[in-house]
């Protein structure tokens, strides 16, 4: 089963909680009416799509329908489909890289997102494009974070940076950075440790890790990205705007969407933030995270078939 075909099969819940629940809306209805934009609204609003984004897309709705003067409900899905995929946009915004030496990418977010674990993917997606990756373990506030992620660096095959926990985070930091250089290797990803968004003096500490790294190496790091659990729904959407205000957050790698109900995220995250969904995790296996493609999530959600897209 290819990428796209398990993306589809992760998307069952959302499917069921968004476009079915759409489905349902329209079935069964003559004509189009407030009642109708109503209910559209609120389902959009139950499938995590967010207030801001539901009046949005139902007001594109709404327009579409007027303008192409169309009557029966019927088509409205259709007429759905479009704005979605207008609102998402077809862009898909890669991880940048450094051509001039390591790439250093920051890799945040809040205790149980996954961080760890999506650090280990990318060094295995990173080492089968012919990279030399290296990992900092960050987080050192937790002697299981640095286990973790070394288990990690054993399984792809790559080296790590490590102190012993309570250290210094930004000494770590440091000492990547460097290593990075001597070892000339093409990727550092820097573990940092699960902050909880509502405690300043962690965030505080997350911002002198970043000013190490931007002072060490001019120009980095190249990425912060930021790991969103979907299963969260509304409120990932307040981390994006916490994490941001503390460092400078550059993509969205968004995991577990396999399994919930709440992948109408997505479509907040995308059209209300100005910072790019760069990466989806859909499992456990090592493939199972791969750069953000929206016509390929659109197509995934409505169930279709990679062919007839």
């Amino acid at each position: 089963m290819g990428f796209f075909d398990r993306l589809k099969e992760s998307l069952t819940k959302t499917r069921q909680s968004f476009i079915e629940k759409i489905d349902q809306v329209v079935t069964g209805r003559t004509g189009i009416d407030e009642d109708l934009y109503e209910e559209l609204e609120e389902v959009l609003i139950q499938a995590d799509v967010g207030v801001s984004t539901a009046m949005k897309l139902v007001e594109r709705v709404r327009k579409g329908v007027k303008a192409r003067n169309v009557q029966e409900a019927s088509r409205l899905k259709e007429i759905f489909q479009e704005e979605l995929e207008y609102l998402m946009g077809e862009k898909i915004t890669p991880i940048q890289l450094n051509p001039e030496g390591p790439t250093v990418i920051m890799v945040v977010g809040v205790n149980g997102v996954g961080k760890t674990t999506t650090i280990g993917k990318m060094a295995h997606n990173f080492k089968e494009q012919g990279k030399k990756v290296l990992l900092a373990a960050g987080d050192t506030f937790r002697a299981a974070a640095i286990d973790q992620l070394e288990i990690w660096a054993d399984r792809v095959g790559v080296d790590i940076i490590k102190h012993q926990e309570g250290s210094d985070p930004g000494a770590v930091a440091y000492d990547a950075v460097h290593a990075a250089r001597s070892r000339k290797a093409d990727i550092l990803l820097v573990d940092t440790a699960g902050r909880l968004h509502n405690k300043s003096n962690l965030m505080d500490e997350l911002r002198k890790v970043h000013k190490i790294v931007a002072r060490e190496m001019p120009g980095a790091p190249h990425e912060v990205l930021l790991v969103l659990d979907a299963t969260t729904g509304q409120n990932a959407l307040n981390q994006v705007k916490i994490f941001s205000e503390a460092v400078n957050v550059t993509g969205i790698a968004l995991t577990k969407l396999d399994g919930t109900a709440k992948g109408g995220v997505v479509t907040s995250i995308v059209t209300e933030m100005a910072i790019p969904v760069k990466l989806i995790g859909i499992g456990e296996r090592m493939d199972d995270l791969r750069p953000f493609n929206p016509k390929d999530f659109i197509n995934a959600l409505y169930g279709k078939t990679k062919d007839n897209a």
